[in-house]
């Protein structure tokens, strides 16, 4: 294992340091390192609150920012965090207007999320994002993983938020265009995890994991590395075919790297991918290219597509200053 690391027991907190201290203008910690929160908060809107295993970077904490998150709760690496760490953060963030949970459908993030919505002594209320098509309660007792369809309904709702909508209307917001969003995976390569020292799984290198989760959980099948054309085929046809036929309307599309996967292929999939979608009648309107949800160092990438109606797609262009995403 060829890690930039002193110590297994304190990455995490060295790590948030770095983050704090490099974008010190949009966050601050909390204490304990417990949360990452807007440094500049915004005492009248609703505050939006997410969190989970580390090791996803960007998600959740850089998605912290004026037109995001308000606050991310960050577990060690593919560890959910603790309901105290988010009481902490909904204490320091949130105020009369409320608090909104995006948690993602795993079922230590939920139960945790749960417990702290429980003892918050505010108003609150939870969306839960399950976008991942590759599976489903066959296959995962939770049913669906919340994956990079996570960060689109963060910066949707973000915008909403930001606007002065109020916690009912940002939780339906949440809800719909979580509904509208679809995504799967693909791994090349398995992910180190630091405590573990070894790969989390192996793959021959004419193989590749179709449906991966982004902790590097199995997916679909193990195949035969085809073109990236098949590849996005697979991928695309996987999403069209879960959405039922009705795939009308402005579409965005996001490509998210995994953390090992170089811009020169995540822009070669990318335009594979949108000449699949076009085959299917979907025009994609809004486009997104990066390591955005990642899997530690895994080599692979998602797709995630969402058919967004006009208000959607302005919330989506709406102003974001984060440390991962601004405009």
């Amino acid at each position: 294992m060829k890690k930039f690391i002193n110590s297994v027991d304190t990455m995490l907190g060295e790590s948030l340091d770095g983050f704090a201290a490099a974008h010190s203008d949009i966050v601050a910690l909390g204490a304990e390192r417990k949360f990452v929160r807007r440094r500049a908060l915004s005492p009248h809107k609703v505050a939006l609150i997410s969190g989970g295993g580390s090791g996803h970077e960007p998600l959740h904490a850089g998605f912290v920012g004026t037109g995001m998150l308000d606050a991310a709760c960050p577990g060690q690496i593919f560890t959910s965090p603790t309901p105290d760490q988010i009481v902490e953060a909904a204490t320091a963030v949130g105020n009369k207007a409320g608090v909104l949970f995006i948690v993602k459908n795993y079922a230590g993030d939920r139960m945790n999320f749960e417990m702290g919505a429980e003892v918050f002594d505010g108003e609150a209320a939870s969306i839960v994002t399950d976008d991942d098509v590759a599976v489903d309660k066959s296959t995962y007792s939770a049913g669906r993983r919340g994956v990079a369809g996570t960060m689109v309904v963060e910066k949707i709702v973000g915008a909403a938020a930001e606007q002065g909508a109020d916690l009912k209307t940002c939780a339906a917001l949440g809800a719909d265009v979580n509904a509208r969003t679809r995504s799967i995976g693909v791994a090349l390569t398995s992910c180190t995890v630091p405590a573990a020292g070894t790969p989390t799984f192996s793959l021959a290198d004419d193989e590749m994991e179709m449906g991966v989760g982004i902790h590097g959980e199995p997916g679909r099948m193990r195949l035969k590395l085809p073109g990236a054309d098949a590849i996005a085929e697979q991928m695309v046809g996987a999403i069209v075919s879960d959405y039922g036929g009705k795939t009308s309307g402005p579409a965005l599309l996001l490509v998210n790297g995994f953390g090992g996967t170089p811009s020169l292929e995540l822009y070669l999939m990318y335009d594979a991918a949108r000449r699949q979608l076009q085959k299917h009648g979907v025009s994609v309107a809004r486009s997104l290219v990066g390591c955005y949800v990642t899997s530690l160092e895994m080599a692979g990438c998602s797709i995630t597509v969402s058919l967004l109606d006009a208000r959607m797609v302005e919330l989506w262009d709406a102003p974001v200053h984060t440390a991962a995403l601004r405009w």
